[in-house]
């Protein structure tokens, strides 16, 4: 039998579903409960009241005439009414339970009965028939059903309640430290180092060891790499600077081929360089206001030449960002549409949940299906992005999805509905 069905209504937080295996046993346990000891303690326990007041009754009915002290053995009142007074049916409270159980068990142990009215929790009404006589026997109410019957189950309900309610503070304790776990998980991966100290059960320690670990190493291996690219920076930049001092020795004729081939190896060096460097991970992420942070980039971008217009922004506050690396990440995008197009429109989306923004070219566009390969790493895509039209590496792109996840998002790739080219989105959420 699949359950699956079942999963559209569960709850999907850790605290949500731990509450619901909390409360649906306490909840079932006290509603079978209620129903056992409703029909089986208090049902029954009416029925013998009832008949015991019945056969009493009987025997009141009986004796009276001869010997009137039976009545008051019996704690019974009788009185002879007119039938005028009859009422018109049995009366009982709606919320009087036992009372249905009393009027049927007396209808039916008691000869020539009328009517049984309950008005209250102190009296029972009874009317015979006997004769020509119509005779009302007044009861008190503790004969045919037990005293405070409500007793059990608001002391049930009551402590149920406040049990569950401990329940649920001690649960939230134990939530607690996978929620700042998770919580120093997430910052990670925007970026941001928060501090986080393991507590909890034994299994949550261990998690929250074996994270620390993780950072550690991860923290580590960036230092290590960014410290080793600087020194391979160095050592790669002397011997290219010597050969450019001897290139300058030669004929012009035949230097000019190779400084051609020089620069083009420097250009590609400085570019490996700055995309193994990690500059999305590096710096604290601090609050920046993204349009101003775009309209900069477009503003640079136009002055340089090229045709960027900010065309739409939607919401107005601060983000926690790092401007540097996200600035390089639009740059990037901005530079591709001028390279590989004629227009760029350029907009901004802050909303409650997500910075959203997008770069729009009328260039070739991408492919769907060389989208992700676009993503990559030193990836050219010809015939689609055109090389001799500009003198990128294939890092632009990968760069830039770099750091959109290093802030915890994604960069999109798409066809602009505006002007027909590539459309590059930078999703960020909040």
């Amino acid at each position: 039998m699949s359950f699956k069905w079942l999963k559209h209504y569960m709850p999907r937080s850790l605290y949500g579903r731990a509450a619901l295996i909390l409360v649906l046993p306490v909840v079932t346990l006290q509603l079978l409960i209620s129903v056992i000891f409703i029909q089986r303690h208090f049902e029954g326990v009416t029925q013998q009241m009832s008949r015991e007041l019945a056969r009493s009754t009987n025997l009141a009915l009986a004796q009276a005439e001869a010997s009137p002290e039976t009545l008051l053995g019996l704690d019974l009142k009788l009185t002879t009414i007119p039938e005028t007074d009859l009422p018109a049916e049995n009366f009982r409270r709606w919320y009087d339970f036992t009372g249905l159980v009393v009027i049927r068990e007396l209808n039916k142990f008691i000869p020539n009965l009328q009517r049984v009215q309950l008005p209250d929790d102190g009296r029972v009404l009874l009317y015979v028939q006997r004769g020509d006589e119509l005779l009302q026997l007044t009861v008190n109410r503790g004969r045919v059903s037990a005293s405070n019957p409500h007793q059990l189950l608001v002391n049930m309900v009551f402590f149920g309640m406040l049990m569950t309610l401990i329940a649920f503070l001690y649960l939230r304790n134990q939530l607690r430290p996978i929620t700042r776990l998770a919580a120093a998980a997430e910052a990670f991966g925007k970026g941001r180092h928060v501090s986080y100290s393991p507590s909890g059960a034994v299994e949550v320690r261990a998690a929250g060891h074996a994270f620390l670990d993780m950072r550690a190493r991860i923290e580590r291996h960036i230092e290590q790499r960014t410290m080793m690219l600087s020194g391979v920076s160095h050592d790669l930049r002397t011997p290219i600077t010597r050969l450019r001092l001897g290139l300058s020795l030669l004929e012009p004729e035949d230097r000019e081929p190779l400084e051609k081939d020089v620069e083009e190896m420097q250009r590609l060096i400085d570019a490996f360089l700055d995309f193994a460097r990690g500059e999305a991970e590096a710096g604290e992420a601090e609050p920046v206001d993204p349009t101003q942070l775009v309209a900069d980039v477009v503003t640079d971008a136009t002055r340089a030449g090229q045709d960027v217009t900010l065309t739409e922004t939607q919401g107005r506050g601060e983000v926690l960002l790092r401007p540097k690396a996200l600035r390089r990440a639009i740059e990037n995008l901005v530079g591709n549409a001028g390279r590989y197009g004629k227009t760029c429109h350029v907009s901004v989306n802050l909303s409650g949940k997500a910075l959203r923004i997008r770069v729009e070219d009328d260039g070739p566009g991408i492919a769907v299906e060389d989208r992700e390969r676009a993503l990559r790493p030193f990836v050219r895509l010809d015939p689609a992005r055109n090389q001799d039209r500009g003198s990128g590496v294939g890092l632009g792109l990968a760069i830039a999805a770099d750091i959109a996840r290093a802030h915890g998002g994604v960069l999109r790739l798409g066809e602009s509905d505006a002007l027909g080219g590539l459309r590059a989105d930078i999703v960020i959420g909040l």
